[in-house]
């Protein structure tokens, strides 16, 4: 009887442990090698896989750079510290990093314009933007119903009266919100020390006048009053070149709408 009992114990065991040493072998034999070069990148990323580098989260941009096929500057989230920590694993020198912001190309908030329509249905910016181009009464205006609050992972934007505005020192430039703009008014720039238009309009100047109390105008002022020749006028507006700009304000105080300020104010 004890015999009966033990032999299919005896016979599943012995399936075990054969079954074990197979497996075991399989796994040196079949065994993947381990990048430490890869890895090692990956410890110095974030771990946002926000995917702003453009691969596919941490992971595809640690083996992008390693194989030499990704700049180690395409992260946006790490910073200067990462590029630092990249060129050391790389071996090749650290290129220089300006941060960079997000910035809303818009103050059309419920004090300096009006709505053209009562908009009822889904708090979407990009549901509204189907509807006519939303409620605001300028078409290339912020809709403000915070599609670009729900992509950033770090609570760098809030809406202010019906206004996006983006916090430069949360902002991590990963540029989840550009990419769910459906207007168009979230941009990048750097992160201190330079001139920004807070306007996207390119309307010409008597319709923006009956629209928007701060609307670029297209008056030219700001173009002849920068010293270092930054700004042109593109479609209707003022646009900055933030490569020339050296943050002197002269385009600020020339500006009779109130269209610019400095991007850390």
């Amino acid at each position: 009887m004890m015999m009966t009992v033990l032999t299919p114990v005896l016979i599943l065991g012995g399936i075990g442990a054969i079954c074990g040493l197979l497996l075991g072998v399989a796994s040196v034999l079949m065994a993947v090698p381990v990048d430490e070069k890869v890895e090692a990148i990956k410890a110095a990323l974030p771990g946002a896989n926000c995917g702003a580098c453009g691969f596919p989260g941490c992971d595809g941009f640690a083996n992008a750079v390693a194989a030499g096929k990704a700049p180690i500057t395409a992260c946006p989230p790490g910073g200067s510290e990462v590029v630092k920590a990249l060129s050391a694993i790389m071996g090749i020198a650290a290129e220089a990093t300006v941060r960079q912001t997000a910035v809303i190309h818009c103050n059309g908030c419920a004090d300096n314009t009006s709505e053209k329509m009562n908009y009822i249905g889904a708090q979407s910016c990009t549901l509204a933007n189907q509807l006519y181009g939303g409620q605001t009464a300028c078409t290339y205006a912020c809709i403000g119903f915070g599609t670009c609050i729900e992509a950033c992972a770090y609570n760098a934007i809030r809406m202010v009266n019906g206004v996006a505005v983006v916090d430069p020192t949360l902002c991590v430039g990963c540029k989840l919100c550009v990419a769910v703009c459906p207007k168009g008014v979230v941009a990048m720039a750097p992160a201190e020390g330079v001139a920004v238009v807070i306007c996207s309009s390119q309307d010409k100047g008597a319709i923006v006048r009956k629209l928007c109390s701060v609307g670029c105008i297209a008056c030219t002022l700001c173009v002849k009053a920068c010293p270092e020749e930054a700004i042109r006028m593109e479609d209707n507006r003022a646009v900055i070149d933030y490569a020339k700009c050296t943050g002197c304000e002269a385009c600020i105080a020339k500006c009779p709408q109130n269209t610019i300020r400095m991007v850390d104010a």
